[in-house]
Order: structure tokens, then sequence, then C-alpha cells
């Protein structure tokens, strides 16, 4: 994650794809500090998606 997910609006992460890693703006229900490892749960467009906490 690249921007902390604040509970009341969009942060960043990044996500591997096609072999590298792109940004896209991130939703979470909870807030997610920087650096935290999430798992995308959803897509809502494009660019944006869904995410929750990674279970340690």
């Amino acid at each position: 994650m690249t921007v902390p997910i604040p509970p009341d609006g969009p942060g960043e992460v990044l996500v591997a794809v096609r072999g590298g890693s792109e940004a896209y703006t991130a939703w979470s229900a909870t807030s997610i500090d920087r650096d935290a490892r999430v798992v995308v749960v959803d897509s809502v467009s494009a660019r944006g998606v869904i995410v929750e906490r990674l279970p340690s």
C-alpha cells in the first residue's frame, strides 16, 4: 500500500499485474495503514478496488 486508507475515503495500493506493479485507488471497510499487506476482494472500476487487510 502506498497511501493509507482512512475510514471515510480512498487510499492507494500497488497491485501485481502482468509481471509488474500498478497503482490503484482503494477503499476498505476499515482503515489500513501504509505498508500493510492487503488482498483485493472486488473491483469498482477500471482503476478502483475494494481491499481487506491480509490475514497474518
